[in-house]
C-alpha cells in the first residue's frame, strides 16, 4: 500500500490561517527559495519590495521573514508543493490546482492573489488579464498581479499591485 506524503515534503510550509485577508500564490519556488526554503528569496525577485510599496506591509522584509506575514494578515502558499524552479522546468502535474483549492475553501481568506498569470492560468484554465478575476473560490475573491520573478522583468509593472492593496484596503 502506497502512503500518502507528508507536508514536511513540500518545499516551503503554506503560511495559512481562517481570518486572512489575503493570501499570494506563485506557482512554485524558485531554486534560490528552496535552497533558502524562503518564499521569493532570489535578490531580483520584486516580491517584498511590491508588497511594502504597495502599502501591504509597514516596511520591507526580508524573505526570510515570511513566518510574520499573517500578522499582516496576509498568507503564502503554492500550486507546486513539492516541486522547485523555473515554470518550464517542473513536471507537467507538479501543479495541485485541486489541493490549492481545498486549502481557500477552508482558511476563506477575502482575497487570494496569483503571482503570475501562469499561475492563474493553471487554475482558471482561460487567458487571463491582470487585476480581479469574475470567478470566486468559495467567498475568496481572485486577484491576478504580474510575476515579480527576475526573469520576467520585461512584464513587471506595480500598477496591479497597487490596486490589489487599494482593494484589501477596503475589505
Amino acid at each position: 500500500m502506497k502512503m500518502p506524503r507528508k507536508a514536511e515534503s513540500h518545499i516551503l510550509p503554506d503560511v495559512l490561517r481562517p481570518g486572512l485577508k489575503l493570501v499570494f500564490c506563485g506557482t512554485a519556488a524558485g531554486k534560490r527559495s528552496a535552497a533558502e526554503r524562503a518564499y521569493y528569496a532570489h535578490p531580483g525577485n520584486l516580491f517584498w519590495r511590491a508588497l511594502h510599496e504597495a502599502g501591504l506591509t509597514p516596511r520591507q522584509l526580508s524573505p526570510s521573514e515570511f513566518p510574520q506575514l499573517p500578522d499582516y494578515g496576509i498568507g503564502l502558499t503554492d500550486l507546486a508543493k513539492r516541486h522547485s524552479g523555473n515554470d518550464d522546468e517542473l513536471p507537467r502535474d507538479a501543479f495541485d490546482v485541486p489541493a490549492l483549492i481545498a486549502k481557500i475553501e477552508r482558511h476563506a481568506p477575502r482575497l487570494l492573489a496569483f503571482t503570475s498569470k501562469n499561475a492563474a492560468r493553471a487554475v482558471l484554465g482561460r487567458t487571463v488579464h491582470y487585476g480581479l478575476q469574475t470567478e470566486v473560490i468559495g467567498t475568496t475573491q481572485l486577484f491576478v498581479l504580474p510575476s515579480p520573478s527576475g526573469q520576467a522583468r520585461g512584464h513587471w509593472i506595480l500598477a496591479p499591485w497597487l490596486m490589489l492593496s487599494e482593494r484589501v484596503r477596503k475589505l
